[in-house]
């Protein structure tokens, strides 16, 4: 094998039967279900069992996040929906009308991702909405995470179905 055919192998645009893919999906899901609101999950647990300087560090750190986000929805958050819209839309198009597996993948990773924006946006409008304790803003925090693992769920076995099916109509494991 010459090295355009390894590089092509790494790289193929065959993106259900690429390990791969399969991967950059496990990681960007663990990552979602990690950091809730920018947030890390592991300091949720360490206020509620420790307490006191975590659980401040916790309510510095969700307030910085959710101070930052909010920012970034107001000042920008009609661009950054009409940009996401053109993209989704492009692969959309790309993908199922055009039969681009490569588009197909990007959407079944982008399309859940916003719905995790949306769960985060309207989590933290809620922080911000009112005054949380230290058990309250955790709830808040666990619950959200819980949100976002659910849409994960769903997601990881949408795309498990749909790859199955490209896979078996595409002859891969035929």
């Amino acid at each position: 094998m010459d090295l355009f055919a390894i590089i092509v192998e790494l790289i193929d645009l065959r993106s259900f039967s690429n390990l791969w893919y399969w991967i950059a999906l496990a990681v960007l899901w663990s990552s979602a279900s990690h950091w809730v609101l920018g947030v890390p999950y592991d300091m949720v647990g360490r206020a509620a069992r420790v307490g006191g300087q975590s659980a401040q560090d916790l309510r510095d750190l969700v307030r910085i996040q959710v101070n930052r986000l909010l920012y970034v929805a107001d000042v920008s958050g009609f661009i950054l929906t009409g940009f996401m819209f053109f993209v989704l839309t492009s692969l959309l198009m790309l993908g199922f009308v055009y039969d681009i597996e490569f588009a197909q993948a990007l959407v079944l990773m982008l399309l859940p991702m916003n719905v995790v924006g949306l769960i985060n946006l309207r989590a933290a409008r809620a922080i911000r909405a009112r005054e949380h304790d230290d058990h309250a803003l955790r709830r808040r925090l666990v619950r959200t995470r819980l949100y976002v693992q659910l849409v994960g769920v769903v997601s990881i076995f949408v795309t498990g179905i749909w790859g199955m099916i490209q896979n078996l109509t595409n002859g891969v494991l035929g």
